[in-house]
């Protein structure tokens, strides 16, 4: 049984064996490479270190995008970037880069990365593990006096948790109305992206087009239970899910509460409590993993005395599938319609963001699980449920993910442990 030190230094063989092999999608490895695992104190002490950036009393971190606890954590990662010999700049979207120079100045980089911004009242390993062992990646590299025969970059992605906002800049499934949507900090994504140093008016130059990047890999905790519940070491993901995400605008009319009899009111909350429900059963009514979630809702004019004449509230539909997610939405949004005529009100639905569903590439899922055998770790393959940068990096080239496991299968929580 390995403790928590020699699990973490061993599980980035995958990594840095990617770096390594002779050919970048074929599992033949050096000596040298099989020998090679990371400093696991310095990666837990980075990890810690970076802990108290939004640090809140539940013992996680409220570090959403854009926030100056974001900026702040932002620039400590830069630090150790820096310290870890890679050179670093902020991109139009406001993504962080860290580049390292291969033998063949021909070859296309492979890329590492993850985000470190946070949910409200988040945990403390979501994305940073990933992001802090890209660059401990680095500086195990650098350390060794290894130049990889690609070039190596690890970039640290900009609201990640919002909707993938910076990796969906660079992949170019980035809209421009998607600019004007507002992050948990309270800036839209505009003003988000010039607070961290990036340039909005010119996010279209952060795109990279298909072929630009050899390869894409991260290291993310699962945020589920399956490898603990298994006692599996890695997972291997398979591929990651779409999300689509709408604004749903239920209208009614505002009426006095005590005065309106309840036969001729048009109450906004009641359809959306019937809406809320709808989803549920629409959802869970044909066979899959597919998932859908009214996960925010508020009623105006939010008064105890007045009849509620608007609501707005969030939907959320993830599958593996995009036919099938349309397909999910449109009956949702014809049960919606008569919802809403059969109580007086109406439904609007205006797009927020897409990420489209994403297979990994099969020759990385293999060289992931030929490096975990070599590593004497246990590997299972598996389907992700969440939305992940790699998704849209998958749209520029090979993308594979290794998942870790989650104590309890907790996440976006200050108990969430890896």
């Amino acid at each position: 049984m390995m403790d928590r030190r020699q699990f973490t230094g061993r599980l980035a063989g995958a990594f840095i064996g990617a770096t390594i092999a002779k050919a970048p999608f074929v599992p033949r490895w050096s000596s040298r490479a099989r020998r090679l695992t990371l400093d696991a104190a310095r990666l837990n002490a980075h990890l810690k270190a970076l802990s108290a950036f939004g640090a809140n009393p539940q013992g996680g971190v409220s570090r959403v995008a854009y926030s100056e606890f974001d900026k702040a954590g932002r620039a400590h990662v830069m630090d150790l970037m820096r310290g870890a010999g890679l050179d670093v700049g902020i991109d139009f979207a406001g993504n962080i880069v860290g580049r390292r120079r291969g033998s063949d100045a021909a070859l296309k980089p492979i890329v590492f990365g993850s985000h470190i911004d946070s949910v409200p009242e988040g945990g403390n390993f979501d994305g940073t593990v990933g992001s802090l062992s890209a660059v401990e990646v680095a500086h195990t590299l650098g350390e060794q006096r290894i130049v990889t025969r690609h070039p190596i970059e690890v970039v640290v992605w900009a609201n990640e948790e919002g909707g993938l906002y910076g990796s969906r800049a660079v992949s170019g499934q980035l809209t421009a109305v998607e600019l004007q949507n507002r992050a948990w900090s309270g800036k839209t994504v505009e003003e988000g992206m010039a607070f961290l140093g990036g340039g909005p008016a010119r996010v279209g130059e952060a795109r990279r087009q298909r072929g630009d990047i050899a390869a894409y890999l991260e290291l993310h905790i699962e945020q589920g239970g399956i490898l603990e519940r298994e006692s599996t070491n890695i997972g291997i993901v398979e591929g990651i899910v779409g999300i689509r995400q709408w604004e749903v605008t239920v209208t009614g009319f505002s009426n006095h509460a005590g005065t309106t009899p309840m036969d001729q009111r048009q109450d906004a909350l009641l359809s959306a409590a019937g809406f809320v429900e709808m989803v549920h059963r629409v959802v869970r009514a044909e066979p899959g993993r597919q998932v859908g979630t009214v996960g925010r809702i508020q009623a105006f004019p939010g008064a105890p005395n007045v009849v509620p004449g608007r609501v707005v509230c969030s939907l959320e539909l993830r599958d593996l599938d995009s036919a099938k997610i349309q397909r999910l939405f449109d009956a949702i949004a014809g049960e919606a319609k008569r919802i809403g005529e059969s109580r007086g009100t109406t439904f609007q639905f205006r797009a927020l963001h897409e990420n489209v569903p994403a297979p990994s590439d099969p020759a990385i899922r293999e060289l992931i699980a030929d490096s975990a055998k070599d590593l004497g770790l246990t590997t299972r393959r598996m389907p992700s449920g969440a939305g992940h940068d790699a998704q849209a990096m998958a749209q520029l080239g090979p993308m594979g993910m290794i998942f870790i496991p989650s104590i309890g299968g907790i996440s976006h929580s200050p108990k969430e442990f890896s």
